[in-house]
């Protein structure tokens, strides 16, 4: 199946119809990008959307996001790409429900996002050394 789904991927090209004045690719671009917050993740799946095979297969499909060539578009594409590989698993798209997985989510990304980053803006002596 996604041998298939990779033949249909769109390119991000001028000459592509439009939908509401965005691409195909834009609109994928976009939705992508909003599995990234685990917010949304719980709504998909308090909304049962999680459960619907249709939808499920269209997840499948956006994993073209994580070739190269597509992922460089994504603004934050590690979490963005996480999120996506775990809603592959049926496992997942359970658990999201669970305010505690979406709390691991959300501490897992604010740590990710702020390692390195001194309180009071000034390089450590240990980062000093490593820059040299």
């Amino acid at each position: 199946m996604v041998q298939d789904a990779a033949e249909h991927v769109p390119s991000p090209s001028a000459a592509e119809p439009r939908h509401g004045g965005y691409t195909r690719f834009e609109l994928e671009l976009e939705f992508v990008q909003c599995l990234a917050n685990p917010w949304y993740l719980n709504f998909l799946a308090t909304q049962k959307l999680l459960d619907e095979p249709s939808f499920v297969a269209y997840l499948e499909y956006l994993q073209y996001f994580s070739k190269p060539e597509y992922a460089k578009f994504l603004m934050y594409p590690g979490p963005t790409l996480k999120s996506l590989e775990l809603l592959q698993q049926e496992r997942f798209r359970q658990d999201i429900l669970s305010p505690d997985t979406m709390s691991r989510m959300i501490e897992e990304g604010v740590k990710a996002s702020t390692a390195g980053i001194v309180p009071n803006g000034h390089p450590t002596e240990a980062q000093l050394s490593v820059d040299d």
